[in-house]
């Protein structure tokens, strides 16, 4: 059983211009027959190959359904890469990105479960030889992969911050759902991570859940709490002396207002903005090892004009391009003095 699905070859797209070149042209499209194999022969397959960050694609919103949602977040992961292949490369950027796309995890052949952990298998791999990540969702239960992944190489040195109208920590004895993946990860490694719900929201949550996180150390910052201070300045005071943890960010497209993102299962009127997470993201990448980024939720059939598809692509282009420049500034710090 192939573990994930490589990509269709029209997603990369190209001007076929050399003076105007395009993200689709800087993108590998990952053998998925090579994880077929675990271990260590998967670790060497992918270190060998020569990229600079990795994309993962999860095509599956069974979570969402089974929260109660509204589905159609299955297709964002094809409806982001289109948007985000057919933009330039930054400005600023002195070298175009090496990007691998490692396709989309098969939905067919595994239950959910089993899902979540051929998605947490895949991220364990990229952080053993530390490349950067981007995981498009399909259900936030796919949270749990990433962060269950990160954690499995960086517990106890890392940082997980979920910006998100919901807190996300449903109890799972029921089950998996969109619902539960802080639960989850809570749960299995209580202690070993520093965590920030940012965003949260008072009419998406219950005070018994709200209780549950605090109860488990999880810091939480409000959206009435961004509103009187700012983003920034939030993210700045809770990552105060944590500068040298690693860092996953776990990105609700539901935490945007609904008019910037009215394509998810549950939008509001109330919620942070593009720019000011744009400028949260770029002062994050710059100052700590941000190793990888998940953005959830995105649903194009409950889109208008590819809106939210769009922003979703935005975020990943600026996630790609900060980390290009701040890799570039590692290698040659005397061109950038």
């Amino acid at each position: 059983m192939n573990f994930t699905h490589p990509i269709d070859k029209s997603l990369l797209f190209t001007k076929g211009d050399k003076e105007d070149p395009r993200l689709g042209e800087c993108i590998q499209i990952f053998n998925s027959e090579i994880l077929k194999n675990t271990g260590a022969i998967q670790r060497d397959a992918l270190n060998s190959l020569s990229f600079d960050l990795a994309i993962l694609g999860y095509p599956d919103d069974e979570g969402i359904h089974l929260n109660g949602g509204r589905t159609g977040a299955k297709s964002a992961p094809v409806e982001i890469r289109k948007a985000l292949y057919k933009m330039t490369p930054h400005l600023q950027d002195k070298t175009l990105p090496k990007i691998l796309d490692l396709g989309d995890i098969n939905v067919e052949d595994q239950n959910l479960p089993a899902r979540h952990e051929t998605g947490r298998q895949i991220i364990k791999v990229l952080s053993q030889i530390q490349k950067p990540w981007l995981s498009f969702g399909g259900g936030h239960d796919y949270g749990y992969s990433d962060c269950s992944g990160f954690l499995d190489v960086h517990s106890r040195n890392a940082v997980i911050l979920n910006f998100d109208a919901h807190l996300d920590v449903r109890p799972s004895h029921q089950g998996f759902n969109s619902g539960t993946p802080f639960y989850r990860v809570i749960s299995e490694f209580a202690g070993k991570f520093d965590f920030a719900e940012v965003g949260i929201q008072p009419q998406c949550n219950s005070r018994f859940h709200l209780d549950w996180a605090k109860l488990h150390q999880a810091q939480i910052i409000t959206l009435d709490q961004i509103y009187e201070v700012g983003l920034l300045k939030s993210l700045q005071y809770f990552m105060l002396g944590r500068e040298k943890k690693k860092v996953f960010i776990s990105l609700d497209i539901d935490a945007f207002t609904s008019n910037e993102a009215p394509g998810c299962s549950q939008s509001w009127t109330t919620g942070i903005n593009t720019k000011e997470f744009l400028e949260s993201l770029c002062w994050l990448q710059t100052h700590f090892d941000v190793c990888g980024m998940g953005i959830y939720e995105v649903s194009p059939s409950l889109d208008h004009d590819k809106r939210t598809s769009k922003l979703a692509a935005l975020i990943a282009h600026r996630f790609i391009s900060t980390a290009n420049q701040v890799k570039s500034l590692h290698q040659h710090p005397s061109q950038h003095s």
